[in-house]
């Protein structure tokens, strides 16, 4: 429920969800704007109580004809107008708000922040406290190799409650979590939440952008609030400039409520199935084979890949992408991409010859391609303008090696669209994975108010880019991959059809982040790697495979080289996920064992439908472990052994009229099995 009238500014008030009521406390106002000759009328970093949220009021509103979408039209005295558009979809108890600020007054403004959604979070649920002191903030941080690490601490060791009968304040700090840089999701994650610690209640949020963002929880005299959206002054280096007429809209953000964790995560995810681009691939999930985890490692040649595109095909592969290396003569080749011409060196018999074994195979062929990048010795860094590049002070920006390519510009865009649809209409390619392996820093000033904003403005141009490729070619499939996931937001999610969720080689370290990234990725999107060798025992090679079972399963590896065992045990995962892949593309996830910690011993993943869940758990200790994992939703009635059926079953058995699952491991270092579950 908002509530807006004549004497303050509209603010979200009351929220309900599967029959519970959500009364807040201390409403938050929907929007707030900060400027330079604007700020805040009480001092503070913080991105709310600023003198043009006060001033706001409601002139009208309009809801659309189905109701999926409510507008808000807000006007200060001074001419600063605000339009909110709030959308929701069907049977989903999630909502995204954007915001649009536009100049009607007589002189130019200066954004320095305007967040897109801004709400308070407690208050009196069924009449009971929901206050800061019953809560917990979810957070998540992420890495190279370490990606996914989620944590869920009590409000009060984050903020602290300044508010007394005496004296009453508001502090004028908050819990940040911000992007530093185009990495949106290199060090912290834009999705959080607040989650009551009695499971009654819970939110989830998601910053759906490809760049800077910032979401931030302040403690307001006893009641939590949020405000979060895109690049800020005091992050990022934004500042826009907004000549009298013009107007700025922020990036989508939504959030989900649920009655519980595992409900509002259930929400979080039908909201993002239902807001991404349609593709035949959301529905068949193509399996995928790539030539470089554990193997070539950017060195293809026709020689080491002919046996590897024909494992392959043999194992059940649906694809087979050629990754990094391609391009290139020598082994060189990192400050030399962005031509992307096929190497005459590593395929003498020419690159078609590779590409039609492919094909020939029954397996859809695929690139590896970093669009955003040229490297520095490349022939590209002379040919395109200057003003192709990114740039700040007048000096093009360098980075490891490589300049960034600023798609606001024609001549970059043309230049991209001329390679993708070479390769595609020229030699049939049906797949790529797009890379994005460096970090340009806080943006580009060339043709911008800020360097934020130039960054803004690119992060922009390169979604509407990968609009109008996926227009061109709509059954092409694109992997987001940035550095493994170090740019794994909704934007990209929204639009792309898979997520590599690591560059992790490593089993064991690989469990928890494949077993969390449900949390930030759809179940389908994450492509999680099994890279099977003939050095791995069988539970090791087994506990590899399922790391992908309940995602996209992403294989990998010298399948040519394994033994008998360990082939059989590759094929029938494959077969198994191909079974499973109708499930997993409608399921919910959870954690029976809790969020998976990063040296957790035993990490365990759901995914749940109406009628049935599947369940992963894996043992990472020498010792074997006794379990209970508590089974929420629907009561199991049969357990049953999917993976892997040859090797040592492990004890399992329904308890507590199927609410629970005892579980005895087998021993480490490393091994798993996955269980379907009858409900």
């Amino acid at each position: 429920m908002i509530e807006f009238d004549e004497d303050g500014p509209p603010a979200l008030v009351a929220v309900e969800r599967a029959g519970h009521r959500l009364e807040l406390a201390r409403p938050q106002r929907l929007v707030e704007v900060l400027t330079l000759a604007d700020g805040r009328h009480n001092p503070s970093p913080r991105l709310v109580r600023s003198t043009i949220g006060a001033a706001l009021r409601c002139r009208g509103h309009d809801r659309s004809a189905d109701g999926s979408v409510l507008r808000l039209e807000l006007a200060e005295p001074d001419g600063l107008t605000a339009e909110v558009e709030l959308r929701v979809r069907p049977g989903i108890a999630a909502l995204t708000s954007v915001i649009t600020v536009r100049n009607g007054r007589a002189e130019p403004v200066w954004l320095t922040s305007v967040p897109s959604l801004c709400a308070a979070l407690t208050g009196r649920l069924d009449g009971d406290d929901l206050s800061a002191d019953g809560l917990e903030i979810l957070a998540g941080a992420s890495d190279w190799l370490g990606e996914f690490r989620w944590s869920r601490v009590p409000v009060r060791r984050l903020l602290v409650g300044l508010d007394s009968p005496k004296h009453q304040v508001s502090g004028k700090g908050s819990y940040v979590r911000r992007s530093v840089g185009s990495w949106s999701t290199g060090a912290e994650l834009p999705t959080g939440g607040l989650v009551d610690q009695d499971d009654r209640w819970a939110w989830l949020w998601q910053l759906e952008h490809n760049g800077g963002w910032r979401w931030e929880l302040g403690d307001d005299q006893g009641g939590i609030s949020l405000a979060a959206g895109g690049p800020t002054e005091i992050d990022h280096q934004w500042g826009q400039r907004l000549a009298p007429g013009e107007e700025f809209r922020t990036i989508p953000v939504s959030v989900a409520v649920g009655a519980g964790f595992d409900d509002a995560v259930a929400q979080l995810t039908g909201h993002r199935r239902a807001a991404r681009r349609d593709h035949p691939d959301n529905r068949n999930l193509t399996l995928i084979f790539n030539d470089y985890m554990n193997t070539l490692s950017g060195d293809p040649t026709t020689e080491k890949l002919l046996p590897l595109i024909d494992s392959a095909a043999a194992a059940g592969a649906e694809a087979f992408c050629i990754d990094a290396g391609w391009y290139a003569d020598d082994g060189n080749w990192w400050d030399t991409v962005g031509e992307w011409q096929p190497s005459t060196g590593r395929f003498p018999g020419g690159f078609a010859e590779v590409i039609d074994r492919i094909r020939v195979r029954g397996l859809i062929p695929g690139l590896w391609l970093e669009p955003e990048v040229i490297g520095v010795n490349s022939p590209m860094a002379d040919r395109l303008p200057e003003a192709a590049f990114f740039s700040r002070h007048g000096v093009r920006v360098r980075e490891a090696g490589r300049y960034h390519l600023d798609l606001r510009h024609p001549a970059a865009r043309d230049h991209l669209d001329r390679t993708v649809d070479r390769l595609v209409d020229g030699l049939g390619i049906g797949m790529f994975k797009f890379d994005y392996n460096i970090d340009p820093g806080p943006g580009t000033d060339r043709a911008a108010d800020s360097a934020g904003a130039g960054l803004l403005g690119h992060n922009r141009a390169h979604l509407s880019w990968l609009d109008g490729l996926l227009h061109r070619h709509p059954d092409l499939i694109i992997e987001n991959c940035g550095s493994g996931a170090m740019r794994c937001d909704f934007a990209m999610l929204s639009r792309l059809q898979l997520q590599s969720t690591s560059d992790q080689q490593d089993v064991a370290r690989y469990v928890p982040i494949a077993a969390s990234a449900p949390l930030q990725v759809l179940p389908e999107q994450a492509g999680s790697w099994a890279y099977p060798a003939d050095w791995m025992s069988l539970e090791e090679t087994a506990a590899g495979l399922q790391a992908g079972l309940l995602g996209r399963l992403y294989l990998s590896g010298y399948l040519h080289r394994l033994g008998a065992e360990q082939q059989a045990l590759v094929h029938r995962a494959v077969a198994v996920h191909k079974e499973l892949r109708g499930m997993i593309n409608t399921a919910a996830p959870s954690w029976p064992l809790g969020l998976p910690g990063w040296d957790d011993p035993q990490v365990a993943l759901r995914l749940t439908t109406p009628d049935a869940s599947l369940l992963t758990v894996w043992q990472r200790g020498a010792e074997p472990a006794e379990l209970t994992l508590p089974l929420a939703g629907p009561a199991a009635t049969a357990c049953e052994l999917i993976f892997p059926a040859d090797l040592e079953p492990w004890a399992a058995d329904l308890i507590d009229d199927g609410r629970a699952l005892r579980l005895t491991t087998g021993p480490g270092p490393i091994a798993a099995r996955t269980f379907r579950l009858t409900h």
